[in-house]
């Protein structure tokens, strides 16, 4: 997900130091609150899936302590899933141990299940946008039977357990929270009809195993943990007229030189201290190559100077950020006799009573002593 997150502990009202089931228990009421089949309001969908994704986080000991420890920012490559594209029954399907077998709210499952996969990219790519074609393996309709799990020509049966609708109800489990609950037939996993003759492709499942390479297009500025969607590239569903979607998560590699800020771009550049003495022309690494920067006479340690429109291209409106370059005096660690000498005689013109720094420094210093001696 992107943009600005809310601490999870905020989102589901419960204490930094909430035991798992006091967040359990929030969790299950704020899923009661918010599940779009009993609340109609425009913010009920979302605040059920930001109470979703808070509970996997704050549930998962691992996940928690690295959220307490580092904040969202901790969660990269953790396995944390998107919600924001997942649909209710399959946010119901991760959380049994909550909500027992099945679906929720009622409603048959009309959408088949998402994937997730990744993709890795240069910063490079970052800025220019990239191509990419993915391979991965997805369950999909037998071609034998067509996804019916019965051998071609045979005829299937009524289920006697659902009576034909595909659909049973159930006490417990979510009826503790919703009340009635419909949940798809355990028997003939919603079809409404078993099989009498079963496929030899697929043995009666009606589903097999596909491998499948599809293209996704990644657009100039995305962020590294940033989800491209491919829409229909995802397991059908039990009747086969709906297939769920790809989730293509993009992670960026890192640059040898540069950190991404935002859409600025950070590079920690190294020169000498007689550079910063005396000023120099020197080059910078920028995603495009290099290039020239002018380091003024008397630049100090940690200085920052910037690049215009070097960075990232916003995601949104294309707009490139700034490359921003702090520069690193070096003081080299060994001397030859010559440069001893040469800086000796170049010690003994300093005269530290205007250097501003140092005389701000010795004044507080002075100041301090003499407190002190009073004390």
């Amino acid at each position: 997900m992107s943009g600005a997150k809310r601490d999870y502990y905020e989102v589901l009202g419960v204490a930094r130091d909430a035991t798992s089931e006091q967040i359990k228990k929030a969790y299950r009421r704020l899923a009661h609150k918010y599940h779009p089949d009993r609340n109609n309001d425009a913010d009920a969908e979302v605040n059920f899936k930001s109470a979703a994704e808070a509970y996997e986080v704050l549930a998962d000991s691992t996940k928690r302590q690295r959220y307490d420890q580092f904040g969202h920012a901790g969660l990269s490559g953790a396995g944390v899933h998107d919600f924001s594209h997942m649909g209710t029954d399959d946010i119901f399907s991760m959380f049994t141990d909550i909500f027992g077998g099945g679906g929720g709210g009622g409603r048959r499952r009309t959408r088949g299940a998402d994937l997730q996969t990744q993709v890795e990219i240069s910063m490079y790519e970052v800025l220019t946008g990239a191509e990419r074609s993915i391979e991965f393996a997805r369950e999909d309709l037998c071609d034998g039977c067509r996804g019916s799990g019965a051998a071609p020509g045979s005829q299937q049966k009524t289920c006697s357990t659902c009576g034909g609708y595909g659909q049973v109800e159930q006490t417990g489990g979510l009826g503790s929270l919703f009340g009635r609950v419909i949940t798809a037939c355990p028997h003939c996993k919603g079809r409404g009809s078993t099989v009498v003759t079963p496929c030899h492709g697929c043995r009666g499942t009606g589903r097999v195993m596909k491998e499948r390479i599809v293209t996704a297009q990644i657009p100039a500025g995305i962020h590294d943990g940033q989800a491209i969607r491919v829409q229909g590239e995802g397991e059908p569903n039990a009747d086969g007229t709906s297939r769920g979607d790809l989730h293509c998560y993009v992670r960026v590699k890192e640059h040898t030189f540069l950190k991404r800020h935002n859409n600025d771009l950070v590079c920690e550049m190294p020169i000498s201290f007689t550079q910063a003495a005396l000023g120099a022309t020197v080059e910078a690494p920028t995603l495009e190559g290099k290039a020239e920067l002018k380091i003024p006479p008397g630049t100090q340690h940690g200085q920052v100077f910037r690049l215009s429109g070097m960075g990232m291209p916003d995601l949104r409106t294309r707009r490139r950020g700034h490359e921003l370059v702090q520069v690193l005096i070096e003081i080299p660690r060994k001397l030859n006799k010559n440069q001893k000498t040469l800086l000796r005689e170049f010690a003994n013109t300093e005269d530290k009573s205007v250097l501003p720094e140092s005389t701000g420094f010795f004044d507080k210093l002075v100041n301090y002593i003499s407190g002190a001696a009073e004390r």
